[in-house]
């Protein structure tokens, strides 16, 4: 197996319920990279939600923020943004649709929120509060707000020419480029370091998840993945609570290259 990418997404899938990453799996890692393999995360978080796992285990590249971003060791390499009348309009249509919805607005690192809440949060304490009363200016990667009507996300989302992208058990839908995602991301780092995709395995749970287990060579879903994925993938590994993602390292990359 000509391995020279793991590409992993975070949520359910390398992190463990309770947020952790063991130690078992950061050893894991590191005998991959110790062997030229590249490690590369790719989650829905943005990269101040993913900022502590980063440092955690030390990617080698960092796909964040659904796919609109990607980093070198926190260096941008990459970013896709939507039109910028696009995303003020999103705004506005967000708060006329409830003027107290929650909703945070990337702009390549730099997260605002709405809330009086952000010291509060695990993933976003690093926000800056706005209140969106003034328009947007820079490079808006995405938009995330909460609704509990799915058609009127799709009803905006239509409208303002972007992207929707929900998540497994949550009111959270999330605004983006129209041509974005993980996949696409994917596409430009793999060019980028002129890697095929068949050199590539990526590990995921959930719907956003999909595409990229389909196109990378292999694709391993965790036990714990909802129906759809693990349908799609090649094999199915461990839950996230057992190391499923090291787990699988381990059987059919560390241990296959030690045989050979």
């Amino acid at each position: 197996m000509n391995i020279k990418m793991i590409l992993t997404d975070l949520d359910h899938t390398l992190l463990r319920s309770d947020g952790s990453i063991s130690d078992y799996t950061k050893k894991i890692l590191k005998k991959c990279q110790d062997c030229g393999i590249l490690i590369v995360i790719a989650t829905a978080r943005n990269w101040i939600g993913a900022e502590r796992y980063i440092d955690e285990i030390q990617p080698d590249y960092e796909i964040t923020t659904d796919g609109t971003l990607i980093h070198q060791r926190g260096k941008q390499i990459y970013s896709c943004s939507m039109d910028i009348n696009d995303a003020n309009q999103i705004v506005q249509d967000l708060l006329k649709q409830n003027p107290n919805t929650e909703m945070t607005v990337a702009v390549g690192r730099l997260v605002y929120w709405n809330s009086y809440h952000i010291s509060e949060s695990e993933k976003l304490h690093k926000a800056v509060f706005n209140d969106y009363k003034e328009p947007l200016s820079g490079q808006i990667n995405k938009i995330l707000a909460e609704l509990f009507d799915s058609n009127k996300a799709e009803e905006i989302a239509k409208k303002n020419h972007c992207r929707l992208q929900s998540y497994r058990g949550e009111n959270w839908y999330a605004f983006l480029p129209e041509k974005s995602g993980k996949i696409q991301a994917i596409h430009e780092l793999k060019n980028l370091l002129h890697i095929s995709l068949n050199e590539i395995v990526s590990f995921g749970d959930d719907i956003n998840d999909m595409e990229m287990l389909q196109i990378c060579g292999t694709g391993v879903a965790v036990s714990n993945a909802v129906a759809d994925v693990k349908a799609v993938a090649d094999c199915v590994t461990l839950s996230n609570d057992e190391d499923g993602v090291a787990d699988w390292i381990e059987k059919n990359i560390v241990l296959y290259g030690k045989r050979k």
